[in-house]
Formats: structure tokens, C-alpha cells, sequence
């Protein structure tokens, strides 16, 4: 059973790694803010949700557990709060998304909703 544990927390690690290259790589890629902060926004939450997951099958039950516990509902928490945030006033600022400036109904429809 511990093999099985080891091999299920390995796979969490090396795919939550996976995710967050990834979303280094979308920010450095990607054309603009959006694009960035959906990139960003999601490969961490689940790039280290699946990090934390993994450092709590390798944990056990202690107090070591409560504490990954609540990191990773903080994380969860923050991260898409303040990415949400973010974009909202980037928005209210006046950047527009790089798809509004091709497409008219979604200019139009950015521009009703501030």
C-alpha cells in the first residue's frame, strides 16, 4: 500500500511541475494581459494544487497534513480572487482583450458591461 501511495503522490508531484512550466511558458507566449493572467491563473491553481496534493500523500496524518491542508485552500482562495481582481481592473482601466479589437460584438460587449 505504501508503494501505491509513493507512486500516486509522484504522479501528483511531476504533473503539478507540469503545469506550472507550462504556465511559465504561456506567460512569456501569450500576445496579452488576458491571455497572461488566464495562463497564470490557472496553471497555479492546479499545477500547485496538484503539488500540494502529492507532499500530502508523502506527509500522512499529522499536523503536517493540516497545515498542507490550509495552505492549499488559501491558495485555492487567493489565487483565483486576485486573478479575478486583476483582470476586473485592467478592464476598468480601459485595456481592452486583443479578440475585442478584431471582433466588434465583444468590444461592444466589454464596453456595456464597465
Amino acid at each position: 500500500m505504501e508503494i501505491f501511495l509513493d507512486i500516486i503522490s509522484w504522479i501528483c508531484l511531476l504533473s503539478g511541475s507540469f503545469f506550472c512550466f507550462t504556465g511559465a511558458l504561456g506567460i512569456l507566449r501569450f500576445p496579452d494581459f488576458f491571455s497572461r493572467m488566464h495562463a497564470a491563473s490557472i496553471t497555479d491553481t492546479l499545477g500547485a494544487g496538484l503539488i500540494l496534493i502529492g507532499l500530502m500523500l508523502q506527509a500522512g496524518i499529522g499536523l503536517v497534513l493540516a497545515k498542507l491542508i490550509l495552505i492549499l485552500l488559501f491558495s485555492l482562495l487567493a489565487s483565483t480572487t486576485a486573478a479575478h481582481a486583476m483582470t476586473k481592473a485592467a478592464l476598468k482601466s480601459g485595456l481592452k482583450p486583443e479578440a475585442a479589437m478584431k471582433n466588434s460584438k465583444v468590444s461592444e460587449y466589454t464596453s456595456s458591461k464597465l
